[in-house]
This record gives structure tokens, C-alpha cells and sequence, in this order.
């Protein structure tokens, strides 16, 4: 198989190299005029898309100079990456490709921007979005075992250029990796939020060093190596599934705590009002979202966890206010029609007929039409 690879820095030029060394036959080319001993580098673009099956495309989207994180960037005013080197080469591919052919970005970008950006410059051959989870230093090894492959298209179906891409990561890796299929959307939120749990994670375990550090009488990596090795909860699978948000009589509580704690040790930085504001501010979006389809509303609990009779903390009931706040009413039913009813629990079991909107944050409820599956919009 032919490859080209436009973009040779410092993911392009190691993947590439890596491909030729498993047998394929690589074509690359850099607007900066890299060099290589492994793949033939060419000066003439044209030459790294004609008569390839895939291109790949792995230019950069850079921040402003600024950004990178080197220097302070909290106080700096948010900004979208820059595609327009991007927009460059997938214009100038589109005028070469041919529906056989098949065009892999790999640079990293933010959700929507494949679909907004790309696409519509992108209509004589087949798009696919499939970015990478390297760490600089060992882009090969990352690509030779990758944590995952991640395959976004159009509709989010599997097809012949997918299955392609499948049988060219079973050739480098020599095995199968766990691959994940996606719409562009759900595998560009993939990439980006993958990389902001790592930041946040290493802020949260940082702050475990400072606390040491400030208050004394306290190693930071034996804590921090008792919340590794917490694989039930911590270091899992669970909480890892949008719906109704933390509650009970510890969470909340426990991040208002180490609120006051950091401003008692003066640490300069308060990461658990932004998680505070963000629970806030999540609760208020559902509350919208379920005001979209009525007045009076009905919440199958109050409780913060199914089968527990105890509400402190309770999502539910954070939800309601916000639903109160905004103009809504609760109701049980007897009094008044019930025009939605809130699942607040998998496990509740919800009676309604077809004329009362069941809203449904779990995504798992059968669907219908009076389903609204919050958090699922594949469909629109």
C-alpha cells in the first residue's frame, strides 16, 4: 500500500518512518523541508497525494505565541486552535483525491470542528478523523501499543476506509488494539478530553503536594500511591458515565472543605470552586433542558443514590431547585398533570403514557417517542 503523509514534525515524521518500516510504502512532505533516511521526503505536495490510498495529514494547530504553557496562561483570554494550515492542505488535497482514496487527519482539534471547518472543503474523497494518544519521546512505542484507536467518520459507521485503517493498525501493532468508532464529533471529544483528565488529574495530585509540603507531617506520595492503588473507584471505570452528578454527605461537602483549606495554607489556587461552579452550572443546564419539554414536572426521587433513603447532598434535589428557579413547577401527579418525568435513578421504574415526556439523563431507558435521552444527540 502507498501512503502519503503531509506534516513531518514531531508526531508526523516518527509515524511515518514507522510505517515504512512495517512495509508500507511511504511518501512524505513538509512545507518546511524535512528530512529523513527512512521515507523518500518530497519538495512537490502533489507527490505525497497522487495515486496514494491514504493520506495522512498531521500539520499543526497551534495556539498564539503565549499559549503553550511555559508561561502563566490561566489569566489569558480562551481562544479556538488555528486551522488554518489544516484548511490549506485538506483544500489542496480535495483538488488531487478521488473517492478511492482516503484522507486521515491526525492533528488534534476541538469537537465540532471536522464537521464545521473541514467537510465542507473536503467533497472529492473520503474523510476520516483518527487523532493519536502519544507522549512526546515515544511516539513509536505509543503507536507499536496504543492505549486505543480512535476512528471518527461522517455517521459514525463502520465502513471499508475504517476497516482499511483497522487492518493497517493490525499490521503495525501486530495485534488487534481496543479500537473506538465514533462520529467525528465523539472521537475529536475523545482526544481532547482524554488530554484534559491527564491535566486534571495531575493539578488534583499536585495539590496532595502542596498541602504536604505547606502543612507538614505529610508525604505526598503515600497518599498519593493510596489513591492509585484504589481501583474500585478512583482508578476505574465507575463514575464514568454522564447523568445525575455527585451527591450524598461527603462529596460536596469534602470540596467545600479543601476549599477553605487551600485558602487557609495560602496556595494560590482554588481548583474546587471551579469543580463547585461546574456542578452548579450542570444541574442548571438539565434543569433547562428538561423546561424544553413542559411546566410540570416530576423527579421519580429525591434521593441521592437508588435504594438509599438519604438526600444530603442530592443531585436531584439541585436539579428541582434550579427547575423552580427557572419557572417551573414540581409535581406529584395528583394535583396537577405531569408533563415530564425526571429518571433520576437507573433503576427507577417510570409509569407514564405516551403523552408525558419521560427524561431520561441515564441514555438507557427504552426509546420512544415521548423518550428524551439527555446527553445523546446523534439523532438531531
Amino acid at each position: 500500500m502507498q501512503i502519503g503523509f503531509i506534516g513531518l514534525g514531531k508526531l508526523g515524521l516518527p509515524v511515518a518512518e514507522l510505517l515504512q518500516q512495517k512495509g508500507y510504502k511511504v511518501t512524505g512532505y513538509d512545507s518546511l523541508k524535512k528530512r529523513s533516511k527512512h521515507i523518500d521526503v518530497v519538495d512537490n505536495i502533489n507527490e505525497a497525494i497522487v495515486d496514494k490510498e491514504i493520506v495522512f495529514v498531521a500539520v499543526p494547530t497551534p495556539h498564539s505565541k503565549g499559549y503553550g504553557g511555559q508561561m502563566p496562561i490561566a489569566d489569558l483570554e480562551p481562544e479556538d486552535f488555528d486551522y488554518s494550515s489544516v484548511k490549506q492542505v485538506i483544500n489542496h488535497c480535495n483538488k488531487i483525491m478521488h473517492d478511492k482514496q482516503i484522507l486521515v487527519l491526525i492533528s488534534t482539534v476541538l469537537p465540532g470542528t471536522v464537521r464545521k471547518h473541514f467537510k465542507p472543503i473536503c467533497t472529492n474523497t473520503n474523510l476520516i478523523y483518527n487523532p493519536y494518544l502519544i507522549a512526546m519521546g515515544t511516539v513509536q512505542a505509543d503507536v507499536l501499543a496504543p492505549e486505543m484507536i480512535m476512528i471518527g467518520t461522517e455517521s459514525g459507521q463502520v465502513n471499508g476506509n475504517v476497516d482499511k485503517l483497522k487492518d493497517l493498525y493490525y499490521t503495525v501493532s501486530g495485534y488487534q488494539p481496543r479500537t473506538e468508532i465514533g462520529t467525528w464529533e465523539e472521537v475529536e471529544a475523545m482526544k481532547i478530553f482524554y488530554n484534559t483528565f491527564i491535566s486534571t488529574k495531575l493539578t488534583l495530585v499536585n495539590m496532595i503536594q502542596d498541602v504536604a509540603d505547606t502543612l507538614g507531617n505529610m508525604n505526598a506520595d503515600k497518599v498519593a500511591n493510596a489513591l492509585a492503588n484504589s481501583h474500585l473507584r478512583i482508578m476505574s471505570s465507575r463514575y464514568m458515565k454522564p447523568g445525575m452528578g455527585d451527591g450524598g454527605s461527603c462529596h460536596p461537602r469534602d470540596n467545600i472543605a479543601l476549599r477553605w483549606l487551600a485558602k487557609e495554607l495560602n496556595l494560590g489556587y482554588d481548583i474546587f470552586h471551579a469543580v463547585m461552579t461546574a456542578r452548579d452550572n450542570q444541574a442548571k443546564n438539565m434543569a433547562r433542558a428538561i423546561l424544553k419539554h413542559g411546566n410540570n414536572i416530576y423527579f421519580t426521587s429525591d434521593y441521592y443514590k437508588p435504594d438509599v433513603p438519604l438526600t444530603d447532598g442530592s443531585y436531584s434535589l439541585l436539579v428541582q431547585h434550579y427547575v423552580k428557579e427557572l419557572g417551573g413547577k414540581l409535581v406529584n401527579g395528583f394535583d396537577h398533570p405531569v408533563e415530564v418525568v425526571v429518571r433520576v435513578h437507573e433503576s427507577d421504574k417510570v409509569q407514564a403514557d405516551s403523552k408525558t415526556i419521560i427524561f431520561d439523563p441515564w441514555r438507557t431507558y427504552p426509546m420512544a417517542n415521548n423518550v428524551v435521552h439527555y446527553g445523546d444527540s446523534t439523532d438531531k
